[in-house]
């Protein structure tokens, strides 16, 4: 009787221990970066943005380095604002991106299909205003060499040599989902893919990135002016700017 009993208690152990385990390791690695300090000076002016869970890489729409538009059109969002200078570039299973457009929509059902094994990946592109750039945002300064490096990085998660928008899907008036390379899983998130792409381009970064903190921990945050709104009166416009799920 008691050896059936303890088999219960292992089997029952086994997914708390393997949670444990997998966020010691995201901690213990967040202590040992990779990357460095780049000597140069920052040529763009570029952010990681987090809403929490999920990380975006966030760039100049347009800037004499590279011109963004020319690979997200911005007629692939319904309505990308006049005044928009930055695109958040984010990557995240197809899935849970169309499934799960705010945290109401979350299932259990979604996120363990994510989680073990997902259907493939999408990018999902915001077009910003510089006001949208406040609250849990965070300095990316890049050198002109790690910024080409940081665009052949999402570049390459396109599936060819041109963007392919996912027709109807959208979170709001300005964004799109493309076509992207990959398959998420417990070891592949949206934040190992941002995570990824700063150690190539020698960003001090963890060297392994499943959650949000793992890519902003080594990252000044940028400071709101004493002028703009408080977390709760702009909660509206962050929840706007980039994904409202985990991706």
């Amino acid at each position: 009787m008691r050896r059936p009993l303890r088999w219960l208690a292992a089997l029952l152990l086994a997914p708390l221990l393997f949670v444990l385990l997998y966020l010691a390791a995201a901690s213990l690695l967040m202590l040992w970066p990779a990357g460095r300090q780049s000597d140069e000076p920052p040529a763009v002016e570029a952010y990681v943005m987090s809403n929490g869970v999920h990380t975006d890489l966030v760039f100049p729409a347009r800037s004499h380095a590279f011109d963004w538009t020319a690979v997200f059109p911005p007629g692939d969002a319904p309505a990308v604002p006049p005044d928009a200078e930055f695109i958040a570039i984010g990557w995240g299973d197809r899935a849970f991106y169309l499934d799960t457009p705010t945290w109401a929509d979350l299932t259990l059902r979604n996120a363990v299909g994510a989680l073990f094994g997902s259907q493939g990946a999408l990018l999902h592109v915001t077009w910003l205003r510089r006001a949208q750039l406040q609250g849990a945002v965070w300095h990316l300064p890049l050198s002109a060499p790690q910024y080409d490096t940081l665009v052949r990085h999402v570049l390459d998660t396109l599936p060819g040599p041109q963007a392919v928008p996912v027709a109807g899907a959208h979170y709001g008036p300005e964004d799109a989902f493309y076509e992207a390379r990959g398959r998420y899983h417990l070891l592949e998130t949206c934040n190992t893919w941002t995570g990824r792409g700063l150690r190539r381009a020698g960003v001090r970064v963890s060297r392994w990135t499943p959650f949000d903190f793992n890519v902003r921990w080594h990252l000044r945050p940028v400071q709101r002016p004493a002028s703009l709104p408080t977390a709760a009166g702009t909660s509206g416009t962050a929840s706007r700017a980039f994904p409202r799920g985990p991706g």
